[in-house]
């Protein structure tokens, strides 16, 4: 039924207990999964000169790379077939383009991520997927 999904992590708890649920979809048939990372920028980082802005860039770049390395080698240990992918810009645009360019069957995600803004039952970027996601969406609660 999901036979490729989606995983966007920002490399919170709670996305780390989505991952959890992606394990678990091994049973239902799930053989790939697409792990994803989304550098936001915030848009002060205009302000700074273009040699610092890409030394930042590249610093969040290899950040992420090793910690979703560590994703990416648990998933395969469990037996998937797994896609990295890091992107920049916005999370929900590029969730929804990756679902899009991969062609995924479902998407897991966390419900609420690093972010500092307290939303009353959802994070936004959860709630933006669900909305606009064209696939089933698990959302993992904290």
């Amino acid at each position: 039924m999901f036979e490729k999904i989606l995983y966007p992590t920002d490399f919170s708890d709670v996305a780390k207990k989505a991952l959890e649920y992606c394990k678990k979809l091994k049973e239902a048939g799930t053989k790939k999964v697409i792990v994803l990372h989304v550098i936001e920028m915030d848009p002060n980082v205009e302000k700074i000169p273009a040699n610092i802005k890409e030394v930042l860039k590249k610093e969040l770049e290899q950040t992420a790379s090793k910690e979703i390395g560590a994703i990416a080698t648990e998933l395969r240990k469990t037996g998937f077939d797994v896609t990295v992918r890091i992107e920049l810009g916005s999370p929900v645009k590029k969730i929804l383009k990756v679902e899009e360019e991969e062609n995924v069957s479902a998407i897991v995600l966390g419900s609420h991520g690093k972010s500092n803004i307290k939303e009353i039952l959802i994070g936004s970027v959860s709630e933006n997927v669900i909305r606009k996601s064209r696939v089933p969406v698990l959302v993992v609660k904290r």
